[in-house]
């Protein structure tokens, strides 16, 4: 897609992915408004720190509130949607507010997008909905199994989005980012909790260690959400972005004490562990169908995305709050 004069709208564009994709579009050339969540005192998430944030419209507003998401939408041509509640632990406690922002999120921007012509809407699912694989690699037919109230709550925005291409023709597409890391992204996160121990040479407290998972580096995630958008033959598809590989959470500490060069004391803590029958064990993409639509595969290697990542953590190590267990 040419993006230059391109009007676009990122929902969810404070947080980790959400700020790399709204930085990529500004500097494609996008006119790119980015919609935060409101807050009393005016913080932008991580757009608050962007170089670019005065080359963006930023606005604030709640995915929750159909008057937010119609003004939000007004002359945008192309949505990314990636507004939305993440953390899996919090969803066994609050999982209500999973279903008014992920579902009552989603509907609302359908129902304003079609309302408002919009040319494509990209909507971000996650390979939580696919719950602990049943084949190796996970394709995208693969049967949806909900094994917490957060993968519950994406099953149900992805069948919106696509209910919404199918009923209406609303031009729906539906990424789905397998295990996203990078710069940015908040503790309650296994990469960022391993590494901020790591860098203060503390033991590593975790919670299972046998789960593998498909690590991709942000750069790649965002280029494939960029790529989704100018494909038409994306459109009323799913497409997984991952990289085809696995690696255990266990094995995974080791590799980050390595590049941190510490000691890899393994803890595992039973509050971070999820209940038996939440837990996915595993998880690995079949990405070929992204090869095959929209000419995508990963560019950044494990080790690569891991040095960088670390690197970044070591400069930025002000945000984190090392030993508390974010939920």
């Amino acid at each position: 897609m040419n993006w230059n004069s391109k009007s676009v709208l990122v929902t969810g564009a404070g947080g980790f992915i959400g700020s790399h994709l709204t930085e990529a579009l500004v500097k494609a050339g996008a006119r790119t408004r980015a919609m935060v969540r409101y807050s009393s005192t005016g913080h932008r998430g991580w757009l608050e720190q962007s170089d670019l944030k005065d080359e963006m419209e930023i606005v604030a507003g709640d995915v929750r509130e159909v008057d937010s998401v119609r003004t939000a939408l007004k002359g945008i041509e192309v949505v990314f949607h990636l507004a939305a509640l993440i953390a899996i632990p919090y969803s066994y406690v609050s999982p209500s507010s999973y279903v008014s922002t992920n579902i009552g999120g989603i509907l609302k921007l359908l129902q304003e997008a079609l309302s408002a012509g919009v040319s494509r809407v990209v909507h971000t699912s996650t390979s939580e909905v696919y719950g602990t694989a049943q084949q190796i690699p996970i394709a995208e037919e693969h049967p949806l199994q909900a094994q917490s109230p957060y993968s519950a709550t994406k099953i149900g925005a992805d069948k919106l989005a696509e209910s919404f291409y199918r009923s209406f023709a609303l031009p729906v597409s539906i990424v789905r980012p397998f295990n996203t890391y990078g710069p940015r992204q908040s503790a309650r996160a296994i990469i960022p909790t391993i590494m901020t121990q790591a860098l203060e040479n503390k033991p590593i407290h975790v919670g299972n260690v046998a789960p593998t998972r498909d690590f991709n580096f942000v750069e790649d995630t965002v280029r494939g959400f960029m790529l989704n958008a100018g494909s038409e033959s994306a459109v009323g598809r799913v497409i997984n972005l991952g990289s085809g590989k696995e690696i255990s959470i266990g094995e995974l500490a080791k590799l980050i004490c390595c590049l941190a060069a510490v000691e890899c004391q393994i803890v595992q803590d039973e509050q971070r562990i999820r209940p038996s029958g939440s837990e996915v064990e595993r998880l690995c993409a079949d990405n070929r169908l992204a090869g095959e639509l929209l000419g995508w595969r990963p560019h950044v290697g494990l080790r690569e995305g891991l040095q960088k990542t670390l690197d970044w953590m070591r400069e930025n190590s002000n945000q984190y709050r090392t030993g508390v267990y974010a939920v």
